[in-house]
C-alpha cells in the first residue's frame, strides 16, 4: 500500500444505539480524508440477536438493516440504505471500507432442535464431564423476515458443533454436539482451554461442506453489495484456519479484487501470531496485541524503558503483516480485555504507531472523537491525534534512523522521499519518566482530563503560540529539557525545524553536517520538520471532534 496508509476503526463499544451511525460516518468522511485516513473498519453490519447491540451476537449475515427481524428493521448503526450511501460516498472519496465479519458463531435461532451433546470442562474443552444426552438448543435458523431473499440457506444443528444453552432445563454450559460423530475443529488455537474452537453462543462447524459454501457465497455477495476493500475477521483463532484460507481465496476469486484481510487473534504471545501467519495467505494481517500491551505497561511503569517498546511485538517479527494500534473496542475502559494506556502517554503511543516505518497503523474512534457513557472521556492526545495522522501522511517517509540511546528519551529520523512534502522528512523526540505513578488503571487520571476538557475548549497543553508572563517564567527554575542530537541530512543544512504539535518552544537550526539538537518537554514529545516544508501551513490541524452534533 502506497502513501503511508492509515486505518480508522469507525466505532467504539458505547456508540449511541440511535440508528444514525452510518450517517455520522458519512458526514465525517471528508475531514478523515483530509488528514490522511485511507480505510475505515466498519462495525459488524449484520443483524444481531439484540438490535441495539454491536452485532457480535450475529443472527443473519444477509440482513444489513433491510428486514424486520429481531424487533427492528435497522441495526444499531442504521438502515441498509444509509450503509449503501456511506459506501458510495467513501468510494467517491477513494476511502476503502473493511467489513467486520463475524464468522465464528450464530445467535438467536428461530426454533429449538433436540440434539445429543456432552457437557465439557470450561478449562479443558477436551474433557467431557457428562455422558451423552439430549438437550433442546436454539439451532434452527429460518430468517422468516428475509423470506429467502439473497439466500435460501437455513441453518440446523448439523451446521454447529456446540451451544451454550439447554432450553428444556434453562441450564447454561458448554454443550459439545456429539451427534454424527461431531468434534472440535483441530486447526484452532490450543494454547488455552485445551482446544479453543468454542468461544461463545452457537459455535459453527466448518467441517460441514454446505456451511463452508454458504459462507463463501456470502463473502462474495457482500463485497459486491457494498463495494468493499477488505475485511476484519472476528475471533480467527476460534474457528478453522483451513476454512479462513479457503474463504479468503474464494472471496478474492469471486470479487476479482485483491482484498485486504486482518484477523483478530488476540494474544500477548507473538510466537502464536507468527505461527498462525505461517499458514495464512501471505497478504493476511493480524493486530499487534503484544505492542498494545507494551505501550500500556510502559505508560504505567515506575521505571519505564522506551527502548523496549517494540521488543517481542508482531511489528518487530513480521512488519508486513502487523496492524499496529493503541486501543480498540475490546480494550477500552469497561470492556472484558480493558488495557488502558495512561492518558498523558497517549500522544507518545500514537507517535510510535503512526510515525514509524513498519506496520499499518489503526487509530481508534474513541481516541479521535471521545468515548460515550458509561465511561465518557474526551479525545486523547490533547486533541492532536489528527496532527499526528497528517504528519504521517505528509512527512513520515524514507529510511529510519533510530536514536534509542536512553531509556527515558528516544528519537528517530525519517529521511524523506523524493517528491513533494515527502522530501522534508521528520525528526521525532520523546521523553517519559515517572517516579511515582498513580495506582490503578488510570481511571482517576482519565476523570481529571475529562473534567479539564469540559471546563475548557482548549484541547492541548500550553504551546509556543500561547502568551505567558515573562516575570512568571523567570521566577521558576527550568530543569534541562530532554534532547537528542540527530542527523537529518546535509541537504537540510541551514534550515529551521519546528515542532508540528506546538508543544516544544525551541526551534532547531540544522548545522552544516546535517545535525540538529532536538528537544522536547519532559514526559512529552515533539515532531519536527522544516518550517518551509510543503504542507506546513496545515498545522495546527483544524479538526472538529464533535461528531454527535452532525448526525
Amino acid at each position: 500500500m502506497a502513501g503511508n496508509p492509515t486505518l480508522f476503526q469507525a466505532f467504539e463499544w458505547n456508540v449511541p444505539a440511535d440508528e444514525h451511525h452510518w450517517q455520522r460516518l458519512r458526514n465525517i468522511l471528508p475531514q478523515l480524508k483530509a488528514i490522511g485516513i485511507d480505510n475505515l473498519w466498519l462495525p459488524p453490519a449484520c443483524k444481531g440477536n439484540n438490535f441495539k447491540g454491536n452485532g457480535y451476537d450475529i443472527y443473519d449475515l444477509y440482513d444489513l438493516g433491510e428486514f424486520h427481524q429481531k424487533g427492528s428493521r435497522n441495526t444499531k448503526w442504521g438502515s441498509k440504505e444509509d450503509l449503501i450511501a456511506l459506501a458510495a460516498e467513501a468510494r467517491a472519496l477513494a476511502i476503502g471500507l473493511y467489513f467486520d465479519a463475524v464468522l465464528n458463531h450464530r445467535c438467536g435461532g428461530d426454533a429449538t432442535q433436540r440434539v445429543k451433546v456432552v457437557q465439557v470442562d470450561d478449562r479443558d474443552r477436551r474433557r467431557n464431564i457428562t455422558k451423552p444426552y439430549d438437550i433442546e438448543a436454539w439451532l434452527a435458523f429460518f430468517f422468516p423476515g428475509r423470506q429467502g431473499k439473497y439466500s435460501a440457506f437455513r441453518y440446523n444443528w448439523s451446521h454447529f458443533n456446540a451451544s451454550d444453552y439447554d432450553n428444556a432445563t434453562g441450564k447454561k454450559a458448554i454443550f459439545k454436539i456429539v451427534a454424527d460423530g461431531k468434534d472440535w475443529q483441530k486447526d484452532v488455537d490450543k494454547a488455552s482451554h485445551g482446544n479453543y474452537d468454542y468461544l461463545l453462543l452457537n459455535n459453527l462447524d466448518y467441517s460441514n461442506g454446505n456451511l463452508r459454501e454458504e459462507v463463501k457465497r456470502w463473502g462474495q455477495w457482500v463485497v459486491q453489495e457494498l463495494g468493499l476493500s477488505g475485511f476484519r475477521l472476528d475471533a480467527v483463532k476460534h474457528f478453522s484456519q483451513g476454512f479462513v484460507n479457503e474463504w479468503v481465496n474464494a472471496v478474492n476469486a469471486g470479487s476479482q479484487k485483491d482484498l485486504f484481510y486482518v484477523g483478530e487473534h488476540w494474544t500477548d504471545n507473538t510466537k502464536s501470531l507468527v505461527r498462525w501467519l505461517a499458514s495464512a495467505p501471505p497478504n493476511f494481517h493480524l493486530f499487534d496485541a503484544p505492542l498494545l500491551y507494551n505501550l500500556a505497561r510502559t505508560s504505567w511503569a515506575k521505571d519505564p524503558d522506551l527502548r523496549q517498546i517494540f521488543q517481542g511485538t508482531l511489528v518487530e517479527a513480521r512488519p508486513n503483516n502487523a496492524i499496529t494500534l493503541v486501543m480498540n473496542h475490546d480494550t477500552q475502559r469497561g470492556q472484558t480485555m480493558e488495557t488502558l494506556v495512561k492518558p498523558t502517554f497517549m500522544a507518545l503511543a500514537y507517535a510510535l504507531v503512526l510515525l514509524r516505518r513498519d506496520g499499518y497503523p489503526c487509530i481508534f474512534y474513541g481516541d479521535l472523537y471521545g468515548l460515550c457513557d458509561p465511561h465518557p472521556s474526551p479525545p486523547t492526545c490533547w486533541g492532536k491525534l489528527p496532527d499526528l495522522v497528517l504528519a504521517r501522511r505528509l512527512y513520515a517517509y524514507g529510511t529510519q534512523t533510530d536514536y534509542f540511546e536512553s531509556k527515558n528519551c528516544i528519537g528517530w529520523v525519517r529521511s524523506g522521499a523524493s517528491e513533494g512534502s515527502k522530501q522534508s522528512g521528520l525528526a521525532i523526540v520523546m521523553s517519559w519518566q515517572q517516579k511515582h505513578p498513580p495506582s490503578g488503571k488510570g481511571v482517576a487520571a482519565m476523570d481529571r482530563i475529562r473534567q479539564a476538557f469540559q471546563k475548557s475548549n482548549q484541547a492541548e497543553p500550553p504551546s509556543r503560540d500561547m502568551k505567558t508572563s515573562n516575570a512568571t517564567i523567570s521566577q521558576q527554575p527550568k530543569p534541562p529539557s530532554p534532547r537528542i542530537r540527530m542527523r537529518v541530512g546535509h541537504e537540510h543544512a541551514g534550515q529551521t525545524w519546528r515542532d508540528l504539535l506546538g508543544w516544544e518552544w525551541a526551534d532547531v537550526i540544522i548545522d552544516s553536517e546535517g545535525f540538529g539538537v532536538f528537544p522536547c518537554q519532559p514526559n512529552s514529545l515533539a515532531v519536527f520538520t522544516a518550517t518551509d516544508a510543503e504542507g506546513r501551513e496545515k498545522f495546527p490541524v483544524n479538526f472538529s471532534h464533535n461528531i454527535y452534533e452532525k448526525a
